[in-house]
């Protein structure tokens, strides 16, 4: 491939090093459909109308199903509920069925997803209810109890509650979660109907009227500080993540996609559920994350692709039995939201002969914008800009961009970049910054790009341990401990220090049978071999588990906040 391309043709720079390893397969450029994300069903339903769409707990939904299921829904919504045109709507589920149909019924009706963390409460919920104006929310049956005592409160008026076991219409012998294994129970409540009882209405929708401009889905960030942030995207930013994802990553109709992060989150939502639904694949679903099950549905499926984050991928493959199950018909498997540390990228490639793609991604981009090339990744590495991606590594202060090799904050230029924060026009004017003209998204995370293009994160800007007038990264110092052989996880924060102001703090989950036996001691000592003096954590603590959020991302600041405090 030459790199005297016009830049026109793949939105980077002419001389962009990472050209050079450029998927084979890939254009430089997307031509994204002109169409809403709905059309996505509406179109494989029309191809493969009764291949499996998605699997759940041995039971199947084809893709006629799913439609009709989807179009039933928002006929409700809009006849019944009078949700309109740029209405927010609350999905607030686990993953189920029902958050595939449900999701896609609010953008048949027109309206806009406001997907929500399953693991909120109450005041959490509260949040979005009054951000929003959402007068609906649809959620799953163990949820009700959260959000019905928000009904009237506000504009929120309306409720669709949903019964997971309703979808596990076979027997099976998978271990099924709580919430799945639960009967349907009635519904009570002003303003609340039962999933089944409004299906069983069978109302038609109106017509289906927005296009790539309008809203589709706003996924809120969790950010550093302050309450979550509506993050504003339409169906064009959407689709090109949906398009470019199966494309970088070839998966087609024939394809197989086990789903197990959370549809509320942009990795789940855009690599898992609707790119799998553009290409007509199927979605091997689970609620929630069981590595025993996974083995299995991988075996029993013949799972081809499956994107994860690397606590998922460690805890799967430190099963003791993983060499007894055949995954032989695996043909992708990456994930990002952590560095895949290596000693465990080298334990998946033994197994499967597969390497472990990373990419790196945000709420306000709707998924990624860095992949690994899938016939030359790098590990612990966010891979190289994607498909009309300008990404540049710039200065802290400032707009001057960085060198290879030297450190800065990560910015994007790109299709799926949102349009801003909900309600938050200071704080949108802040995330950006104008360069060459172009206006780019100031990610706050700290990285630098190598010789080859390639992009690599050291940490948050605001995670830095100055210890000593030493800048330790939390992360690269984490990296380097999971190849100690009895840590099974690890996290590295701030401790204060009278002397050096900060020092270095080890969190350390220990490997099964290794807690009775490792001591801090062991692990200073070890870190002194491997890191340099002024990274070597001062002090260890042993815990059970790291806090970490219902998509798996560690909650770092919740032990730094703990620490700061005085809680050990």
């Amino acid at each position: 491939m030459s790199e005297k391309q016009p830049t026109s043709r793949f939105g980077a720079r002419p001389g962009a090093p990472h050209l050079k390893f450029w998927p084979k397969h890939a254009p430089y450029s997307l031509t994204l459909p002109r169409t809403s994300i709905y059309e996505n069903l509406a179109i494989s339903a029309r191809r493969y109308p009764d291949k499996a769409a998605v699997v759940y707990y041995g039971s199947t939904l084809t893709y006629r199903q799913l439609r009709d299921e989807a179009d039933r829904l928002a006929g409700y919504l809009m006849q019944d509920l009078g949700v309109a045109q740029g209405d927010f709507v609350l999905l607030y589920m686990q993953n189920s069925p029902q958050w595939i149909v449900a999701y896609y019924a609010i953008l048949r009706a027109n309206a806009v997803v406001i997907p929500v963390n399953p693991m909120n409460r109450t005041d959490e919920l509260r949040h979005y209810v009054d951000d929003t104006r959402a007068r609906v929310v649809i959620c799953g049956q163990e949820l009700w109890d959260q959000a019905r005592p928000l009904m009237g409160e506000g504009d929120l008026a309306n409720a669709v509650v949903a019964s997971y076991g309703d979808y596990v219409t076979e027997p099976t012998d998978l271990t099924v979660p709580d919430a799945v294994a639960e009967p349907r129970r009635a519904v009570s409540g002003a303003g609340a109907a039962a999933w089944n009882e409004v299906l069983a209405l069978g109302r038609e929708p109106g017509p289906h009227v927005v296009g790539p401009d309008d809203y589709a889905v706003f996924p809120y960030s969790s950010g550093t500080t302050g309450a979550p942030k509506g993050c504003m995207h339409t169906h064009r930013s959407a689709m090109a993540t949906i398009v470019g994802g199966t494309i970088w990553n070839p998966v087609s109709a024939s394809g197989v996609v086990l789903a197990t992060l959370p549809f509320f989150h942009v990795t789940g939502l855009q690599t898992s559920m609707n790119g799998s639904i553009f290409v007509g694949a199927t979605i091997v679903l689970m609620s929630r994350w069981d590595r025993d099950t996974a083995l299995e549905l991988i075996q029993r499926y013949r799972v081809t692709h499956w994107r994860n984050i690397a606590t998922m991928a460690v805890d799967f493959l430190s099963h003791p039995r993983i060499g007894d199950y055949d995954l032989s018909s695996l043909r992708g498997i990456g994930g990002g939201g952590a560095a895949m540390p290596e000693a465990i990228e080298n334990k998946l490639y033994e197994l499967t002969g597969l390497r472990y793609v990373e990419g790196y991604g945000l709420s306000e981009t709707i998924a990624a914008t860095h992949v690994n090339p899938p016939d030359r990744p790098k590990a612990q590495c966010l891979g190289v800009p994607v498909f009309d991606v300008d990404s540049r590594v710039l200065e802290v202060e400032g707009t001057a961009e960085l060198d290879p090799g030297e450190v800065g904050e990560i910015v994007i230029s790109a299709p799926q970049v949102f349009r801003g924060y909900w309600n938050r026009p200071e704080e949108t004017a802040e995330a950006f910054v104008e360069i060459d003209g172009k206006a780019f998204f100031r990610t706050g995370d700290m990285g630098y790009v190598d010789e080859e293009g390639y992009f690599f994160l050291v940490d948050r800007v605001k995670r830095m341990i100055n210890a000593s007038g030493y800048k330790v990264w939390p992360a690269e110092v984490e990296s380097l401990m999971y190849a100690h052989p009895d840590i099974q996880e690890v996290c590295v924060i701030a401790s204060p220090d009278p002397r050096r102001g900060e020092t270095v703090k080890a969190v350390v989950v220990p490997k099964a049978g290794a807690a009775d036996r490792v001591t801090e001691d062991d692990i200073l000592a070890w870190c002194r071999d491997h890191m340099s003096a002024y990274k070597v954590p001062r002090s260890v603590a042993f815990v059970d588990e790291l806090p970490r959020s219902a998509s798996g991302k560690l909650l770092w600041r919740v032990l730094q906040d703990r620490e700061r405090g005085g809680a050990h």
